[in-house]
């Protein structure tokens, strides 16, 4: 997906917001093109782009339990899909949970991989029960790390891969 096309009309820093909004793209997605492409200082694309990471990512930390209790009562299809995303989410996540309590949470959410951002990180805490101020202490430190991890690799000064 061409997010720099979609995004064209919008000044810089409300794209790089908006694209760090994106499932799975997230942080990583939106660094380096604010950085690449909008050519926004370090700081800046580095604040709004953890800044966009984190807006769904709150959101979703208030609404998932309600809105997901709901939709599985209502419809069969999505029962099937919060099934599979919450079997998979304990999958990943249950083993470092038990072993590093909250810090599993952050370095989850820390590494800037694809499905390991912010937006499973909530999903992570909402299974465990985290209460919902530390989850969202939890995954805005875990993204501020992703976020020094991309802006280094963007910049050349570490390799990820």
């Amino acid at each position: 997906m061409d997010f720099v096309k979609i995004f064209s009309d919008f000044p810089p820093e409300i794209a790089t917001i908006l694209i760090a909004m994106i499932p799975l793209g997230e942080l990583r997605v939106s660094l380096p093109v604010a950085l690449t492409v909008y050519h926004l200082p370090i700081l800046s694309a580095y604040f709004f782009s953890v800044l966009g990471n984190m807006i769904p990512v709150a959101i979703l930390i208030w609404l998932l339990g309600p809105v997901s209790g709901y939709l599985m009562e209502k419809s069969r299809l999505a029962g099937k899909f919060f099934t599979w995303l919450f079997a998979r989410t304990r999958r990943k996540f249950s083993g470092n949970y038990e072993r590093w309590g909250y810090l599993a949470l952050v370095i989850f959410v820390a590494i800037p991989l694809p499905l390991t951002g912010a937006w499973t990180g909530a999903v992570a805490a909402f299974l465990f029960g985290i209460p919902k101020k530390t989850s969202l202490v939890l995954c805005t430190l875990g993204a501020m790390i992703a976020g020094v991890i991309v802006t280094l690799a963007t910049l050349g000064i570490i390799s990820i891969f």
